[in-house]
Parts: structure tokens; C-alpha cells; sequence
């Protein structure tokens, strides 16, 4: 066990980052590692993350102090002990939008007393003692709100304990409001930041997607665990570097 920096923040109030984006190798982890991020997000629903990588993957996110934060496919109960089992010190899952899927991410995810994740060690428990109990106080848990349905939920949703973010995705929620590819619409921002100001009320703890934009805003709302992507930050830089190549001129 090495900790977890994201869960360990967010038990203080403070804020926490996580960073993903298009790869999910131990390479672009290393590369990362130095900037000082506490969660590197693995993209294990729409990227490539796959069970024999999550261990390298994870193992590289340990070397630099980060959490490895897994998203799931499905909420499923083989499938978080298993990644949970192969390393992941932290696990998101999608869909979570009734207070029944959201007691069984709980359940799957932690040992006894808390929960009912089946026994296993794992590498994590190697050279140490109390695994189980210490896994339960590093195992970092978020749920996705990004359906209608958890909206109106929600309150039910937010009963659960032992769930460390719950994390509100536009993108998904714009589509069940029926503006798919809209998330940025002020008809959907306006339930993304409703279901943030219920969150933070209930005393949880809100995440979000960061634009650069929003920070202090979303922060003004409650949340403290973000997500951003570098993708957009070397496409930007590519572009302008691109642009300067071609205003270059004969001297």
C-alpha cells in the first residue's frame, strides 16, 4: 500500500487533479509524473486500458506518488474487484444513477465490514500487514452522474456512504436532455451546476469536468476533484506552433 494523494486530499477539503487523455501507456505516465498531478485518470470505458495493463499502468502512477484512477465499462462487480485487484487504487464507474447502483459500487469495491469485495491480496498487499483494512482507507471511489435519472435521484444517490466524488459528466447528461454533442449549452450547465450545489449541500463531494474557464466558478459550487485532459493543450500548442512555421518568410 502506498496511499492515495487524491483521496487524501479530497479527506482534507483540498482540491485534487486528475489528468488523462488519448494514451494510456506507463510512458506518457513518466512523462507526466514530474508536473505534479495526484490522480492520472485510466480510460478503461472508451480508451484502451485493458486487464494486462493495469498493473504496469498502476505501477507507474506509485513511482510518481499519483493514484491510478480507472474508469470502468460497467458497473459490475467481477469487473471493479478485478481492476481493483490488479492495482487501481481508485476506480470510476459510469452510469450510476439509482441509490441500488449506487450501494452495489460500494459493496464491490471495499472488503468487510464495508462492503463485500471478494478476498483477494493482490500486489498491493505485498511486504505489508492489515491489507484489508488499509485497502478500504485507500480505495478511492467515484461515481458518475450523467444520466436525467441520477439527477432526479440524486438525493437518494447522495445517501450512500463510502463514496469519495460524485462526479457530474456533461457530456452523457446532455445527450439524455436530448442535445447530444451540446454539453457546453446553458440549458445543460444550468443542471450540471444544480446537481454540483446539491451535492456540496448534502456535504459530499462534487467532481467535474476543469475547463479552464470554469475553475473558480465549479469551485464556488463545491467541487474539489477535477478531471482535465491534455489533448486539448497539445493540440493548441501544435496548431500555434504550425502557425508560426507558416509566417515565416524569406529573409
Amino acid at each position: 500500500m502506498r496511499g492515495n494523494r487524491v483521496k487524501e486530499k479530497l479527506n482534507k477539503g483540498e482540491v485534487a487533479i486528475a489528468v488523462g487523455g488519448h494514451s494510456n501507456t506507463s510512458d506518457t505516465i513518466d512523462f507526466l509524473g514530474p508536473m505534479g498531478f495526484d490522480g492520472i485518470w485510466l480510460e478503461g470505458e472508451h480508451g484502451s486500458v485493458n486487464w494486462g495493463g493495469i498493473g504496469d499502468l498502476s505501477r507507474a502512477c506509485d513511482l510518481w506518488g499519483m493514484a491510478s484512477v480507472a474508469r470502468l465499462h460497467q458497473n459490475d462487480p467481477g469487473v471493479i474487484t478485478r481492476t481493483l485487484d490488479l492495482g487501481a487504487n481508485g476506480i470510476v464507474v459510469p452510469h450510476v444513477s439509482t441509490r441500488a447502483e449506487a450501494e452495489q459500487v460500494v459493496e464491490s469495491a471495499y472488503f468487510a465490514p464495508v462492503g463485500r469485495r471478494g478476498i483477494f491480496s493482490g500486489r498491493r498487499s505485498y511486504g505489508g500487514s492489515d491489507y484489508f483494512g488499509q485497502a478500504n482507507l485507500e480505495t478511492l471511489v467515484i461515481v458518475l452522474i450523467e444520466e436525467m435519472q441520477a439527477v432526479e435521484n440524486l438525493d437518494e444517490i447522495l445517501s450512500v456512504d463510502h463514496i469519495d466524488v460524485f462526479f457530474v459528466a456533461p457530456g452523457d447528461l446532455a445527450q439524455t436532455m436530448g442535445m447530444a454533442g451540446k454539453h457546453r449549452d446553458p440549458k445543460v450547465e444550468a443542471v450540471v451546476e444544480g446537481a454540483m450545489r446539491q451535492i456540496a449541500a448534502s456535504g459530499r463531494t462534487a467532481g467535474a469536468l476543469g475547463y479552464e474557464d470554469k475553475l473558480q466558478h465549479y469551485y464556488d459550487l463545491g467541487v474539489r476533484f477535477f478531471l482535465t485532459n491534455y489533448n486539448a493543450w497539445l493540440e493548441e500548442a501544435g496548431r500555434a506552433y504550425l502557425d508560426r512555421v507558416a509566417s515565416v518568410r524569406p529573409g
